[in-house]
């Protein structure tokens, strides 16, 4: 289980003020959508919380340790351990098939690569993506590439899973079995989720709701 402390945190890059001064604490197990319009700040503090940035001043907290105190290494190895992304954009690699791309942080991470597999081709099928495992991102449509990264995202069954518009790219029936599967994933393992949307119908299945406007948070 992971709990998540954010202590006056800004963003800026260069001129440019991103987040100002976001204070949130979001418990184990606890499931959050955050909601504002593009360019409000959602996914840079989305970003910050999965260690993909630093923040420019104050503190992000997580079990009890400041990830923006990390090193390179220390926050390569908090993404791998604990931290699942699932983007609009599905950052497949191209050299490798789907079961390839989706075995690779169990791989980087030391994992138990069969066992990490075994859990995977059961989730393929929930998303009917079971017989796409052996093609490449090239022979896959955009649809089916995201529904790869979902399962990438998934596999090592990550405390804490990072959304951002992760159906933006699905018609309305494929969002919904991968809204469920998030959603019956996190209940199952005990994850806390983050979700980033402008879909409302997604929105409403999730109760704790923040609205963030200016890089600022309005509950």
């Amino acid at each position: 289980m992971l709990e998540l402390k954010i202590q006056n945190v800004n963003k800026s890059y260069g001129e440019v003020d991103v987040l100002k001064d976001i204070n949130l604490e979001i418990g184990a197990s606890e499931k959050v959508v955050m909601l504002g319009a593009s360019g409000s700040g959602k996914s840079t503090l989305l970003y910050l919380l999965g260690g993909l940035d630093k923040p420019s001043s104050g503190k992000i907290i997580v079990n009890n340790q400041d990830i923006s105190q990390f090193n390179d290494d220390q926050l390569s190895r908090y993404r791998n351990e604990l931290v699942g992304f699932i983007f609009q954009f599905h950052f497949l690699l191209p050299s490798m098939n789907a079961i390839q791309n989706i075995l690779l942080p169990a791989q980087i991470g030391g994992h138990k690569v069969k066992k990490v597999k075994q859990q995977v081709l059961k989730m393929a099928e929930i998303l009917k993506v079971d017989h796409l495992l052996k093609k490449y991102p090239h022979e896959l449509s955009g649809g089916e590439q995201q529904r790869i990264n979902i399962l990438r995202a998934l596999s090592l069954k990550p405390a804490l899973l990072l959304c951002d518009e992760p159906t933006g790219n699905l018609d309305s029936k494929n969002s919904e079995i991968v809204l469920n599967l998030i959603l019956s994933l996190v209940e199952a393992t005990g994850s806390t989720l983050v979700l980033v949307t402008h879909n409302t119908s997604l929105a409403s299945r999730i109760n704790r709701k923040i609205s963030i406007e200016d890089g600022q948070i309005f509950r």
